[in-house]
């Protein structure tokens, strides 16, 4: 395990089969308490995440990396969201059918392909204005940071945040209360995932940098999948155990650069995008509608990547049934 005493790259295995997850590791885990929580995380990174909340909203601070990740968290949910409405689902005359082409707009003269784009953009707008309002759950919300995001969305109603740091939950209280927009459209909880009442359903629920800080991720995604409402979404997003995420995640972002402080992460708890994949094979009413890699540049900020495979992902799962 990766502490702030060793930083050496030790290759582990946390492997997603079926419905369970199977963990070999070459370094011992830490003892997990009998009435801990199954979703919950070590005692160590709680007390680390505690420490933190008094600079969670300092946009400077220990966290800047997460502010500036949580743009990226916007676009993805959003898009994901958008591209995924059906623009010609209700329509019964053909003449008003929105021409969906079977191949690269590319191919296009750039006029016939902007005017093909600008019209399936106006159909999603009018899609999105007739729609119901969204109901959203924060799993391992920490400090509200992607709460108050969501919540200043027109089409989220509410947003229910989860965590179960009491310093941090403190935090996020506190900041809410600044802006009357997302007073009213957040409730903050003290509250384990599993512990959520099952007729509690969402349209939206998401759980960002939550699968490599706890002990049991199976449990907490197979909780969170019981929240997540017919045709509504899961947002991930995690790490995948490999070289380069040691090396920008533990060894640079920790020990070198100290953009994050030390003991933020621990190898072993990361995730490979591939293990997610096959795990959501398991589970027929769930499809994996995206995955896509990030990576942050310390003078550009957080990008996309062209493979989901390296580094840091988001996944975006829908329930079909």
């Amino acid at each position: 395990m990766c502490s702030g005493k060793t930083v050496g790259w030790r290759p582990s295995s946390r492997l997603l089969t079926g419905s369970f997850i199977s963990i070999h590791i070459s370094a011992p885990r830490l003892h997990i308490a009998a009435d801990a929580k199954k979703t919950s995380t070590s005692q160590d990174e709680m007390d680390h995440f505690n420490q933190l909340a008094s600079t969670w909203w300092d946009v400077d601070g220990p966290q800047r990396i997460l502010h500036k990740m949580n743009l990226l968290r916007m676009d993805f949910i959003q898009e994901t969201i958008r591209n995924s409405l059906k623009l010609n689902e209700d329509v019964t005359n053909p003449d008003e059918e929105i021409y969906i082409p079977g191949y690269s707009l590319d191919l296009l003269p750039k006029p016939i392909a902007d005017q093909i784009v600008q019209e399936q953009e106006f159909k999603r707008d009018l899609l999105i204005s007739q729609s119901s309002k969204l109901k959203a759950l924060d799993i391992g919300c920490g400090g509200g940071i992607l709460s108050e995001s969501l919540a200043r969305l027109k089409r989220i109603e509410s947003v229910k945040g989860i965590d179960l740091s009491t310093d941090v939950l403190e935090a996020a209280k506190l900041h809410q209360k600044l802006d009357p927009i997302v007073s009213k459209k957040i409730h903050y909880e003290l509250s384990a995932i599993e512990d959520i009442p099952a007729e509690e359903q969402y349209d939206i629920v998401t759980m960002f940098e939550v699968l490599e800080h706890v002990n049991l991720p199976n449990e907490v995604l197979a909780s969170a999948l019981k929240h997540v409402k017919p045709n509504g979404w899961l947002f991930i997003s995690t790490i995948n155990r490999d070289f380069i995420s040691w090396f920008t995640t533990i060894f640079m972002g920790e020990h070198v650069l100290k953009i994050v402080p030390v003991g933020t992460h621990h190898l072993d708890k990361y995730i490979n995008e591939t293990e997610l994949q096959d795990w959501f094979k398991g589970n027929p009413d769930f499809k994996v509608v995206s995955s896509k890699g990030c990576i942050y540049l310390p003078f550009n900020g957080w990008s996309f990547t062209s493979s989901p495979n390296v580094g840091n992902f988001f996944m975006a799962i829908q329930r079909t049934k």
